[in-house]
Parts: C-alpha cells; structure tokens; sequence
C-alpha cells in the first residue's frame, strides 16, 4: 500500500491533487498528515524528514520515495488503469493542460492561495488575475465540449480533474466570476465525495499558519470563518 505524505488540509492544493486523484479512484493507501510548521524554513527542516525535497506531497510505495504532485500521478498511472485517460488524444490534452496548472496560473495561485474554510471578497479583480481565470474558463470550456464531459477529459475523472481540484476551491472560497460551463464544473467537483471528504476534514483542523493566513487576508475582506474555532 502507498504511503501519502500531505501537510494541511485547509491550505495544502499541492497535497490535494495526489490525495484527491488516489481517494477519487478508489487506489489505497496511508495518509501521514504533516501540519506546516509557522514558516517556511521550519516546516522545511520538518518535512525533510520524509520528503527529499523538504516539500509535501510525497508518496513512498515500499521504500521508493516520489515526489511532486505530476511526478506522482505519473508513478501511479504506471500501475493503475484510470489516472489518464485511455483515449490517445484524450490523455495528450489532459497532461497538456495538468502541466500547464503545475507550472503556470501564478496570479491565480498568488492572489488567491488555497484556504478551504473561508469566504472572502477580493479588494479588487487585477487584469492579471483576470487573465489567468479567463484562460482556465477557456481550458474547461474546451475539455468540456470537445470530450463530453462530465469531466474535462471525458465521463470518468482522471488526474487532470485532480489537478484543477484546489482551482474549484479558490473560486468557492474567493467567490471568483466564471461562466455557468465553469460554474457547473465547480459544483459537480464540490460535490465528489473524494472532495467533500477533504473539505470537512479541513474545516475540523485547528491549526492556523500565520503566513497562509496573512497571505489569504490581505486579499480582500473576510466575509466568513466556517472552520472550527
């Protein structure tokens, strides 16, 4: 059985991908949550205890260590069915578009960092920001229409729909404009039982970062709290 390492469920959208795509397809394995340790050098002398990196996740199958969210779902798919799709044009646009989330969408990813348990209003929608939401409606809207749906690589979830798993909690929690096709996309995601299972168990943590927490409040105002006090 594989071994997961995550960090927080509430903040963690690297750790949500792997997490997500192993609980969605029913893979097993045993989760090892590491809570971030109040800065970036601390929860990096601590996650190096088990991730070479000193960054989460990191899935260990025996005594092989892989790291990085892609770097796992390319491990996984090795063994199991279902990761990618089957469809040869399928499967190149859904590594296409699961690279191009791993490495781009940075005004997305910074203005609005993953944080399950709030609702706030941004300060303001800067073009950049908008640029990036407008490219991930074009990228679903494509998945959507030319695979079928209901996923953005046709009827069953693969680990692209794991991928864009923390962009449907930043437009949950950030209350971001998008069109219905990404509106309905966000609902039927929230809706899986594999993210439902996550958000509950992120509203329960009790721990707070101080730079996560900094990070998401100033970016707009905090109009809701639903985690645990």
């Amino acid at each position: 059985m594989y071994t997961l390492y995550i960090a927080n469920k509430n903040y963690s959208s690297w750790s949500l991908r792997p997490w997500v795509l192993l609980t969605q397809l029913e893979i097993p394995f045993e989760e090892k949550l590491a809570p971030f340790r109040g800065g970036t050098s601390s929860s990096w002398s601590a996650f190096r205890a088990f991730s070479p990196t000193g960054k989460v996740p990191c899935l260990y199958d025996g005594d092989t260590a892989v790291w990085d969210s892609l770097s796992i779902a390319e491990y996984v798919a090795e063994s199991h069915p279902g990761v990618w799709p089957s469809d040869a044009r399928a499967r190149a646009w859904a590594r296409s578009a699961a690279a191009e989330m791993h490495s781009g969408l940075q005004e997305l990813r910074s203005r609005c960092p993953m944080n399950c348990g709030i609702r706030l209003q941004l300060h303001a929608i800067a073009p950049e920001l908008k640029r990036d939401i407008d490219r991930v409606q074009e990228l679903w809207n494509d998945g959507l229409q030319r695979f079928g749906g209901p996923f953005l690589a046709g009827n069953a979830f693969t680990a692209v729909d794991a991928f864009y798993a923390p962009v449907t909690f930043r437009i949950q929690s950030y209350q971001l404009p998008v069109d219905d096709v990404a509106s309905a996309y966000v609902q039927r995601m929230l809706a899986l039982p594999s993210m439902r299972a996550w958000y509950e168990a992120a509203l329960k943590e009790t721990w707070r970062d101080a730079d996560h927490e900094q990070e998401t409040l100033g970016q707009g105002v905090l109009l809701q709290d639903l985690r645990v006090a």
